[in-house]
């Protein structure tokens, strides 16, 4: 028995004998940390997501209006204090308006803050967040339309709180609009918002998708695509 233990291992390299794990093991072993570690930021994302407060009648990547039941989707991506966007607001906002009353489409609303490296004060993310609050108020339409009327210049300080406030108060928003503004309490919101829409590759405002298909920020364009289905 021992000749023949002796004859096993004779002839044997001591530098190539394998003694570690096999390549597949380790391979292996590379693929379940590399999981482990997708894994892990896919629930740091959606802990730090669900973290962020939104507003109600809002969600972590806008603010809907409408009836959710709609046979089209129409998704808006403005900044409030993007010029093209009032333009789009005063030329496309009747048809928005109308496609939501009669039931066409559902308007979704992503208030972005591209804008902010424009302006002294932040106002785009100030105003997105003010948005947030108008929201949870349930006059996020009519709050939307007096931001675009009463637009300040572009590289400018925007709008105080203070004057946001009382645009939220002539939108119909109640007593709790004015600690919600001041206290930036979306401003987060309104950051997520922003980062998911570069994530769906959104550059510029105004930006429409109908569907979840680009379209031109038009009137026309619009219509058409909710025709379509």
């Amino acid at each position: 028995m021992m000749a023949a233990k002796r004859s096993a291992g004779k002839g044997k390299n001591p530098l190539t004998a394998k003694n570690g794990p096999s390549q597949a093991t380790v391979l292996g072993i590379i693929v379940v940390v590399a999981f482990a570690a997708l894994v892990g930021f896919g629930v740091y994302w959606n802990n730090s997501s669900s973290s962020t407060l939104v507003p109600a009648n809002a969600t972590a990547s806008g603010v809907p209006t409408g009836n959710a039941d709609a046979p089209a989707t129409v998704d808006v991506y403005l900044d409030f204090q993007c010029p093209h966007c009032k333009t789009f607001e005063e030329q496309a906002g009747p048809t928005l308006e109308e496609l939501r009353t009669s039931g066409q489409a559902q308007i979704v609303y992503h208030p972005v803050a591209f804008l902010d490296r424009v302006s002294t004060t932040q106002y785009s993310t100030r105003a997105a967040a003010a948005s947030g609050c108008a929201a949870e108020a349930g006059v996020f339409p009519e709050f939307e339309r007096l931001l675009y009327q009463n637009q300040p210049t572009e590289g400018g300080d925007g709008l105080p709180n203070e004057q946001l406030v009382q645009l939220g108060q002539q939108a119909g928003a109640g007593p709790d609009f004015a600690a919600c503004v001041d206290d930036q309490r979306f401003a987060p919101w309104s950051q997520q918002i922003t980062q998911q829409a570069l994530r769906d590759n959104v550059s510029g405002t105004p930006s429409v998708k109908v569907n979840g298909q680009d379209v031109e920020a038009s009137p026309q364009a619009i219509q058409q695509a909710v025709a379509a289905g």
